[in-house]
C-alpha cells in the first residue's frame, strides 16, 4: 500500500527556516496526521538552456540541496530528488505515493507560471490540491498600488505606499523549521550528481549568508564605491535561491537603513512589473516606442564588451570582474549597461541574455527591468539623453582606480585597447538614433 504524503516542492526557497509554503504544508501535516515528503527537480527544461556546463548556479543549487539533506539525514529523513521534467517526476511519485496535495512557493517568471499551471491540471485529474505561496518577495501581484487599484509604474510613490503597507502589516516570520518532525521517515535517497546531469563543478565561492551590520549601516555612504570591502551586502545570490528569507532580511535591516530598504523594495518592484505587464517577458520594451530604436548591434564590438577590451577602464573592469566571478558591483552594472546600449547603441536585450549567462544572482524581473532603466525602455528609466561617461563615473566612483586595476593589471601597457569608440561622438550618435525613435 502506498504511503499517503503530503509533498513540499522546494524551487526558489532553498531552506527551511521561514520559508511559507513549508510552514502551511507541515501545519496541514500535522492537522491530518499525514507526514511531509520534501521533493526538489533538477528541471531538465531549465537546465538544457544553459550552454557553459561549468555553471556556477548548477553548482550552488546542487551544493545547498546536498546541504539540506544532511540535515535531513541526521532526523532520519531525506528529500526526493530528481532530474528531468517536473510531470515525469510527479507521474514518479504518484507511483510511490498516495499524494494528498502539493505544497509549493510562487513563482512569478512566465515559464514558472505556465509549468505550474500545467502541474496544478494534471494532478486536478487525481483530485490532488496544488497550492502555491508568496514568499520570495514581501509584496506581490496588487497588494501594492495606486488607489483606483492600477499598478504604479514610478518607484518612488509605489515605494512610499509600499512602507505604509509594511508599517500596517509588517510580516512575521514563520517557525517551519521546526515542524520537520512532520517529514516521513526515509533513508537517505540518492541526489543526482552534477556527472549524471551533464555538469561539473566550479570554482565557486560562495558569500556568507550573514549581513554585516557596518555595511548596512554605512550603504547610503559606501554603496556606489567598487572598491570599497564591505560596501555592498553580497546577497543577492542568496536571496535569487530563497537560501535566506526576504523578509528576515527586511525585518533586520529595515530600521538600520532605508537605503538598503529601499534596495529590497526594487525587488518586489520589478517583480510587480513582471506580473502586470507580461509583455517584457516577451522581448518588448515596457514602453513601446522603444522598439523602434535602430540599433547598431555590431558583433565585433559586442565581443569586446563581454571580454572587457573596450578601453575604458571601468566598464572592462566591471565585465571582467563578471566573467572571472559571477558577481558585478551595482554602480558598475549600471556603467557598463549604459556603455552597450548608449555608447555602442546595441541592443540593451544582447546585454541582458550576457547577464542572464554569467550572472550569480540572476533573477529575470530584476535584469530585464535593469537593463530596460540602463536603455530608457523601461517603467521610472533613466530618461534617453542621460548617456554616463564612463571617465566621470571612474572619478566619482574610482578615483585611486583600485577596482579598476584589480582587473586591469595591463592599465598603464600597450597591451591595453585603445578605446573602441570616442564618448563624445557616441554621445552624439545615440541621441540621434533615440530623437528618430522617439519622434511624436
Amino acid at each position: 500500500m502506498r504511503p499517503s504524503v503530503i509533498l513540499f516542492w522546494f524551487r526558489r526557497d532553498l531552506r527551511f527556516k521561514d520559508n511559507t509554503g513549508l510552514y502551511h504544508a507541515l501545519k496541514l501535516a500535522q492537522k491530518l496526521e499525514l507526514k511531509v515528503l520534501p521533493i526538489f527537480i533538477f528541471d531538465k527544461m531549465i537546465l538544457d538552456k544553459l550552454d557553459d556546463k561549468a555553471d556556477r548556479r548548477v553548482d550552488f543549487i546542487h551544493q545547498t540541496i546536498t546541504e539540506l539533506q544532511n540535515t535531513l539525514t541526521e532526523k532520519g529523513k531525506s528529500l526526493w530528488v530528481h532530474y528531468g521534467h517536473p510531470s515525469e517526476a510527479f507521474e514518479a511519485l504518484k507511483k510511490q505515493y498516495q499524494i494528498h496535495s502539493v505544497f509549493t512557493n510562487q513563482d512569478y517568471e512566465p515559464y514558472g507560471i505556465n509549468r505550474d499551471a500545467q502541474i496544478a491540471t494534471d494532478l486536478a485529474k487525481d483530485k490532488i490540491e496544488f497550492h502555491a505561496y508568496k514568499d520570495q518577495v514581501i509584496f506581490e501581484k496588487s497588494e501594492v498600488t495606486k488607489e483606483d487599484g492600477k499598478p504604479y509604474t514610478v518607484f518612488t510613490p509605489y515605494s512610499r505606499r509600499w512602507k505604509a503597507a509594511w508599517e500596517a502589516n509588517t510580516p512575521k516570520l514563520l517557525p517551519s523549521e521546526k515542524g520537520l518532525e512532520y517529514f516521513i521517515d526515509s533513508k537517505p535517497l540518492k541526489i543526482p550528481s552534477l556527472k549524471d546531469m551533464g555538469f561539473e563543478q566550479t570554482d565557486l565561492v560562495v558569500p556568507a549568508k550573514k549581513w554585516k551590520e557596518s555595511t548596512v549601516k554605512n550603504y547610503t555612504e559606501q554603496r556606489n564605491f567598487p572598491a570599497k570591502e564591505g560596501g555592498t551586502s553580497h546577497l543577492g545570490m542568496h536571496l535569487r535561491f530563497g537560501t535566506i528569507s526576504i523578509r528576515q532580511l527586511a525585518l533586520e535591516t529595515a530600521s538600520i537603513n532605508t537605503t538598503y530598504l529601499n534596495e529590497l523594495i526594487w525587488r518586489d518592484f520589478y517583480h510587480m512589473i513582471l506580473w502586470h505587464f507580461p509583455h517584457v517577458a516577451e522581448g518588448k520594451s515596457f514602453r513601446a516606442q522603444y522598439d523602434f530604436i535602430e540599433w547598431r548591434n555590431n558583433e565585433k564590438e559586442f565581443e569586446a564588451w563581454c571580454n572587457g577590451q573596450t578601453g575604458y577602464p571601468i566598464v572592462d573592469a566591471g565585465m571582467r570582474e563578471l566573467n572571472a566571478t559571477g558577481f558585478m558591483h551595482n554602480r558598475v552594472r549600471m556603467i557598463v549597461a549604459s556603455f552597450l546600449t548608449k555608447h555602442l547603441l546595441i541592443d540593451w536585450r544582447w546585454g541582458e541574455a550576457y547577464f542572464a549567462q554569467k550572472l550569480l544572482d540572476f533573477d529575470f524581473a530584476a535584469n530585464n527591468g535593469g537593463w530596460q532603466w540602463a536603455s530608457g525602455s523601461g517603467c521610472d528609466a533613466a530618461p534617453y539623453f542621460r548617456v554616463f561617461n564612463p571617465r566621470l563615473q571612474t572619478e566619482k566612483f574610482d578615483k585611486q582606480l583600485q577596482y579598476i586595476r584589480k582587473w586591469i593589471p595591463e592599465l598603464d601597457s600597450l597591451s591595453y585597447p585603445k578605446p573602441i569608440v570616442v564618448h563624445e561622438e557616441a554621445r552624439v550618435r545615440v541621441l540621434a538614433a533615440y530623437a528618430k525613435a522617439l519622434k511624436p
